[in-house]
């Protein structure tokens, strides 16, 4: 136990037996020196009392028998006389006043001369009647002595009184001077007999050691544990040689006599070496010297500074252990290649890799050469069948050049009689001590068997690499001239190694095959091909990460009126689940397209669509960390709108080449925000302008902060004009991290316009007249467009929709034509309601537009706007007019028609 520092925090600790003296006799002292002041006061405050009533009886009884006062007081004018004179008179006795009053209480002097004249009643009947007395009275001024003394004439008779009145503040006050006398005796007094008791707690503190009770109580229970019980000698020596303590296994280990405390360790009868060792005092690890029989291990150290000057010396017998010596440090060895083997192998979740790592480890501390076979399935991730003897040799580590041992790659069939089919069979290791003796094995290959013995190699074993019940695949273990053969412990351990090895190689196994799983799904979710449009020039890339595949998604929606949706998102997290998820929100991204609803709007069906899967989510783990961007583009008006869910807003590159970041308004993640508003941002672009949406995994990564990775693709983005496809392999040179932990999808698409010669638009008046009118301007468009081809079944389109538009809709109604890759016809109204196939019955006098409608177009359907909805078509630019199974009179009596909601 080492010493403590003797500080003074160590005095005012409670924990220690000097610190409980120093607390106590302190306490006492402070005890005393506290009574004392209290008493001393309490007797001076008594004292003052005392002395105001004889100062005040005195003042006023002085007054009362002074020369003349008698005649003053017959005089015209008493107070003019005697006012003066009483006014000294305080002065000098040191009282508040020295009032005179006649016998009807009328003021003759007074303390304030304004109180003169005045009459005043009081208790003055005792010294009317020739008494003085003296009395305490509570006053304005506070508690107070008064005394009254009578004034007589020659003939004994009373003709006034004579008061002195003094307050007990101005007494007391007079006693406060004298506390600080008092309380710096006081303090003096317990400033000496502190030192006193500090100058004796310091002294016991250092004996001690700054113990408490409780330390000092164990620090002798310790001791004696050290001399009676510790089974490791223990000598104490002295800074001359001599002998200070000794343990009862040291005086064993010894022989030492009963009196040696105090004796020169040279004079105790020991061996010479080891008696001169321990008297020398220098420092000593380990030493092995022999005491009789006994060979003991000698440690020295110097006991300074945790004690005086010497040293301590500790002594083991290792005798027996000598013997084991040389199998403990094999044992720890082989601990020691079982702890590598442990940290060094499955480093990677690689098959192969892993096998490699097993070998490495082996050779050259427990084989000369090592060879690792696995199942074909197992190196395809796949179920290992239960039994078969056709293996891939994976790892062969320990020849160099041209050995006789199989390459890595090739496939090997194991004879029956070779100790791999005999170890697969049985799920046991097998030992060929000596192959030279043994010839089953030469079967698998003869002419390599000779090879191999003339290499030197001379034992074996082949352990099955078994996990979880199954076996993956053999290893052999090969010794060679140099080492000695194998024996049934280093069986033991071989298998213990393997299987150590086996659950990393299965690891890796059952990561490949959840790895080609979750890539074919991501591969087979992903967009295959953008799809035709004219609104932007696209390129897109998806990168996976190191650490398998992600849930990044990118998409490329067309969408009526010749625009294109621009989509990616983010699933956090890697591997199946998160493929799976990322190909749901796709999904649901691309289904909740074809509404034709703003991107907020959008949104937010996918957020409710996620709260709902998390809520009825059984097996999986729900859906969290989810994020998307969602951006439409018009190529007509130029104008792109966007929308997020917890996701980087898109970079722009402007024709001149300048770069920014527009300000997205950022909303909760899917599934987090149900039921709160989003918002878009609105931005018109000039035509030949770069969109490029990316994923978190682009610009952040553990070791690079997400401004570093903005600014680093702002800089990729900058400059002259490239094509999106350039950009992409800019932008991942420039940007992608050198080791990315996520993955990487990152969509740019260059802006287009629709040539203004391409657009046809006219408004219409609610009047059935209309409808003709409009149609023969479309025709005449559609003429010098050279689609005359599909005049006709435009102008029946037309003729239906704008006729629906007349009789249900509200103005303005407008129509346009956009001549892109295929015609689109829309009429826009200001009504919200929006028509719907239905039967029509054969009585009806109509509802049979609509299906006209569907029947000559590709496609047709509903958009709403801020200011009413849009009714649209698409037609193909080649001929339409007669679709394969053209309509009779009696299909369109019985078939759909359209009415309003």
């Amino acid at each position: 136990m080492g010493r403590r520092p003797h500080r003074l925090s160590s005095l005012l600790s409670a924990r220690s037996v000097a610190g409980e003296v120093f607390l106590l006799q302190l306490g006492v002292v402070v005890l005393l020196v506290a009574a004392a002041v209290g008493a001393l006061v309490v007797q001076a405050r008594s004292a003052a009392m005392v002395d105001a009533r004889h100062r005040t009886l005195a003042a006023a009884g002085t007054f009362a028998e002074s020369p003349g006062i008698v005649a003053a007081l017959r005089s015209p004018h008493p107070s003019a006389v005697l006012q003066p004179s009483a006014e000294a008179a305080r002065k000098i006795a040191g009282v508040d006043g020295i009032n005179v009053y006649t016998l009807n209480g009328l003021t003759v002097t007074h303390s304030d001369p304004r109180q003169i004249g005045k009459h005043v009643v009081g208790p003055f009947s005792r010294a009317a009647a020739g008494k003085s007395f003296t009395e305490t009275f509570e006053g304005s001024l506070g508690q107070s002595v008064v005394s009254v003394v009578p004034v007589k004439d020659a003939a004994g008779r009373v003709i006034a009184v004579v008061s002195s009145p003094v307050t007990v503040q101005n007494v007391q006050g007079m006693v406060n001077s004298q506390l600080p006398v008092v309380l710096g005796s006081a303090a003096a007094v317990l400033a000496l007999s502190a030192g006193g008791t500090l100058l004796v707690s310091r002294r016991l503190l250092r004996r001690t050691h700054g113990l408490g009770p409780a330390e000092m109580t164990r620090m002798y229970e310790h001791h004696d544990a050290v001399l009676h019980a510790v089974r490791e000698g223990v000598l104490i020596v002295g800074a001359g040689g001599r002998l200070l303590l000794a343990n009862d296994e040291a005086r064993r280990l010894l022989d030492l006599p009963a009196a040696a405390e105090g004796l020169p360790v040279t004079d105790l009868g020991l061996e010479e070496g080891i008696a001169e060792r321990i008297a020398s005092g220098r420092s000593a690890s380990d030493e092995v010297h022999m005491a009789a029989d006994r060979l003991l291990a000698v440690n020295i150290r110097p006991t300074a500074p945790y004690g005086s000057a010497g040293t301590v010396v500790t002594l083991r017998d290792t005798t027996e252990l000598r013997a084991l010596s040389g199998r403990a440090e094999v044992a720890r060895e082989r601990l020691t290649l079982l702890y590598d083997a442990g940290v060094g192998v499955g480093t990677t979740l690689n098959v192969e890799r892993t096998a490699q790592e097993l070998a490495e480890v082996a050779v050259p501390r427990f084989a000369d050469v090592a060879t690792v076979d696995l199942l074909d399935p197992v190196l395809r991730g796949e179920e290992p069948p239960e039994m078969n003897t056709e293996m891939r040799r994976t790892a062969t580590v320990g020849l160099q050049g041209d050995h006789p041992l199989y390459p890595v790659g090739k496939l090997v069939r194991f004879v029956p009689t070779s100790p791999m089919a005999t170890g697969l069979a049985s799920g046991r290791a097998v030992l060929e001590a000596d192959l030279r003796a043994t010839h089953g094995w030469r079967i698998q290959d003869p002419a390599n068997a000779l090879r191999l013995l003339d290499r030197g190699i001379h034992s074996m074993i082949a352990v099955p690499l078994r996990a979880r019940g199954v076996v993956l695949g053999m290893v052999g273990y090969w010794r060679g001239q140099g080492s000695p053969p194998f024996d049934e412990e280093d069986v033991s351990f071989a298998e213990e190694l393997t299987a150590r090895a086996a659950l990393s190689i299965d690891n890796a196994r059952r990561y490949t095959r959840e790895h080609t799983v979750a890539d074919t799904l991501q591969r087979s979710l992903l967009p295959r091909r953008v799809p035709e449009q004219s609104a932007v020039e696209v390129a897109h890339v998806y990168l996976a990460a190191r650490a398998g595949v992600g849930g990044d998604w990118f998409d490329v929606i067309p969408l009526p009126g010749a625009r294109v949706a621009l989509v990616v998102g983010d699933v956090v997290g890697h591997g199946l689940h998160a493929a799976a998820t990322m190909g749901r929100l796709r999904t649901a991204v691309y289904n909740f397209s074809s509404l034709d609803v703003p991107p907020d709007e959008l949104l937010s069906h996918v957020d409710e669509l996620v709260a709902h899967i998390d809520t009825d989510e059984q097996e999986w783990q729900g859906i969290t960390g989810a994020t998307c961007l969602y951006a439409v583009y018009d190529p007509v008006s130029g104008r792109v709108t966007a929308a997020t869910a917890g996701h980087p807003g898109p970079a722009l590159v402007r024709p001149d080449g300048t770069v920014s970041f527009p300000d997205v308004p950022v909303s909760p993640p899917l599934g987090l925000g149900v039921g709160l508003p989003r918002e878009t941002a609105e931005l018109t672009l000039p035509e030949g302008s770069l969109l490029a949406l990316f994923t978190d995994g682009l610009i952040e990564s553990r070791d690079r902060d997400p401004d570093v990775g903005l600014a680093a693709l702002r800089a990729a983005l900058a400059g002259p004009a490239r094509s999106p496809a350039e950009t992409c392999t800019a932008v991942i040179d420039a940007v992608l991290p050198a080791r990315p932990s996520d993955d990487v999808a990152l969509l740019v698409a260059r802006t287009r316009r629709l040539d203004p010669a391409r657009i046809a638009e006219w408004d219409v008046s609610p009047d059935p007249a209309e409808v003709s009118r409009v149609r023969n301007a479309c025709a005449r468009r559609l003429d010098r467009w050279g689609l005359d081809d599909i005049a006709f079944t435009t102008e029946l389109i037309l003729s239906e929709l704008i006729t629906n538009a007349i009789r249900y809709g509200t103005e303005p109604i407008r129509v346009r034509l956009l001549y892109d890759r295929s015609l689109i016809c829309e009429v826009s109204d200001g009504s919200s309601t929006s028509p719907h196939l239905r039967r029509a019955e054969a009585t009806d006098e109509g509802g049979r537009g609509l299906f006209l409608v569907a029947q000559f177009a590709q496609r047709w359907g509903t958009r709403y706007t801020a200011r009413g909805k849009i009714i649209w078509s698409e037609q193909a630019l080649h001929d339409a007019a007669a679709p394969p199974g053209a309509l009779t009179e009696e299909d369109l009596l019985a078939g759909w028609g359209d009415e309003p909601l």
